[in-house]
């Protein structure tokens, strides 16, 4: 069975050296949401879902030190985004296309989506952006690809943990450790098609 989550990735660094992953799902079988992966300077990596559900389903597919339900809210005015998430706030705000969404272009959705094709092309996806990947296993014995079809950098962030200032915008480095690969090193917000191919 093929699960399909159509949204967007924003991947960023901060000066305090957490490194923060959000995923924003309108479209996904388990309907609209959005989630907030956390790796802290020390390697603690923390996972802030909006349900149960979705938690289960999340913690079951990438790696976690810690797991917390709370309600997990974005919204977009322009080109600034807005993230509240229990403990994490963040706004940020997009730029242009990146010299990685232009190459992106070249391959149509359709194909730029396809579990084959990704598979194919994972080779050169990590040579091309290190730390990344389009193919790989997931947990529980699922296999995930990633169909990433633009990308936009990541300007400028503010960005929280319980009130604190997690400092300015930093590159995504070293890469995080949730699942069998990273976000870009330079700070990018991805649409993507994610599909998740179950066991069976």
């Amino acid at each position: 069975m093929n699960l399909r989550f159509d949204g967007r990735i924003a991947g960023f660094g901060t000066a305090s050296g957490v490194r923060v992953v959000v995923g924003m799902w309108p479209r996904s079988p388990l309907g609209g949401f959005a989630d907030v992966m956390l790796e802290r300077s020390d390697g603690h990596r923390i996972l802030l879902a909006p349900s149960d559900e979705v938690a289960r389903f999340v913690s079951a597919t990438y790696e976690f030190d810690e797991v917390r339900v709370v309600p997990v809210r974005y919204s977009r005015s322009g080109r600034a985004i807005s993230v509240d998430a229990g403990p994490f706030a963040a706004r940020f705000t997009v730029g242009g296309i990146s010299p990685l969404g232009r190459l992106l272009r070249i391959v149509p959705r359709r194909l730029a989506t396809q579990p084959a094709w990704l598979r194919l092309i994972d080779p050169v996806a990590r040579i091309l952006v290190p730390g990344a990947r389009t193919a790989g296993s997931a947990g529980g014995g699922r296999r995930e690809y990633y169909g990433v079809t633009s990308a936009r950098s990541v300007t400028a962030i503010t960005a929280t943990w319980d009130g604190d200032d997690l400092g300015a915008i930093a590159r995504l480095h070293p890469p995080v450790r949730f699942g069998f690969g990273s976000a870009p090193a330079a700070p990018h917000i991805v649409e993507v098609v994610t599909t998740i191919v179950e066991r069976g």
